[in-house]
């Protein structure tokens, strides 16, 4: 079974928005399109949710409910293809709260998108426990994304660089600190999954471990208060799943020698970009693995955490 964890299908106020010229392509068109080009058994739709960027959270709610109404109803329309996710602001307060269990319990949506920083607020702050307390009472997949631009934005304008580079670093921060802040020492069985292969979180994380383990040597590195972990940062990752969205070889093969191949699933990405798709494909296919880990990337793993 081959799954495409990370495919975009924008709710249609977004998509009709005058920014695309009529050309946006995270449609349910261009899933199914791409879907039977690739020969895929399920694609996972989800909301990038970059168009929340201009609500605060409360003026967010009515539009996030749109969202998952329409994603479910998506689904039903192609059950035999297609999973869905529910999309969220973790420190939306309790309608955000009440919206993803009506959109997982009434929707039957399999998991949640969130964005790595939502207008400065990242999902380690402490309003954001009680959605990760709701999420592993669920018991359903986080799937960490980036915003359409995280920090540092004022070098990012050009050349396309918050696509390329401050979307990956965004989250990359936020699992980072999601880690130290102690996520799974409060919440042992949530499962996060981070996109883009965690934003390069997986070539760092020797850094995040020194910074833990060398304690008071150093000192000069800044402060490591308050104590929220018991366990050095890489022992966290490891409970973590990425997806292998990174288009480079190499990257996905650091990831499984940090995290394992378990822990990883195959996703693309497109749309957003419907000409990387067979190329998402080609990259896992190609690499060097046994057939059992490569049915886990494919699919294997997806298929568990989303009870299908």
């Amino acid at each position: 079974m081959i799954i495409d964890w990370h495919t975009h299908v924008h709710p249609p106020k977004e998509r009709d928005r005058s920014f695309w010229r009529g050309r946006c392509p995270a449609t349910i068109e261009n899933v199914l399109a791409l879907h039977e080009q690739a020969q895929l058994d399920l694609s996972v739709i989800s909301s990038a949710g970059h168009y929340l960027r201009q609500f605060s959270r409360a003026e967010a709610v009515p539009v996030v409910r749109e969202s998952n109404e329409y994603m479910a109803s998506l689904r039903d329309r192609h059950q035999d293809k297609i999973v869905a996710l529910a999309t969220s602001i973790p420190g939306g307060g309790d309608a955000h709260l009440r919206e993803l269990e009506r959109a997982v319990t009434q929707d039957g949506l399999r998991g949640v998108l969130i964005s790595s920083s939502h207008r400065g607020a990242y999902p380690d702050d402490d309003d954001a426990r009680a959605f990760f307390a709701l999420a592993a009472t669920l018991d359903i997949p986080v799937f960490v994304h980036p915003p359409s631009v995280g920090f540092g934005e004022e070098r990012m304008g050009d050349y396309r660089l918050a696509s390329s580079v401050g979307r990956p670093f965004d989250n990359c921060l936020a699992l980072a600190r999601l880690i130290v802040r102690g996520i799974f020492e409060d919440f042992p069985t949530l499962k996060l999954v981070g996109s883009h292969l965690g934003g390069g979180i997986c070539e760092i994380i020797g850094r995040m471990d020194y910074a833990y383990e060398l304690g008071e040597e150093a000192f000069f590195l800044g402060s490591y208060e308050p104590m929220r972990i018991t366990r050095k940062p890489g022992d966290y990752l490891k409970m973590m799943y990425f997806d292998t969205v990174s288009y480079h070889a190499p990257a996905v093969e650091c990831a499984i020698k940090t995290i394992g191949a378990d822990r990883l699933l195959f996703g693309t990405d497109s749309p957003m970009l419907l000409a990387l798709k067979q190329q998402g494909l080609d990259l896992i296919q190609a690499l060097d693995l046994d057939q059992a880990s490569k049915r886990k990337i494919l699919g294997g793993t997806a298929k568990m955490l989303l009870k299908v």
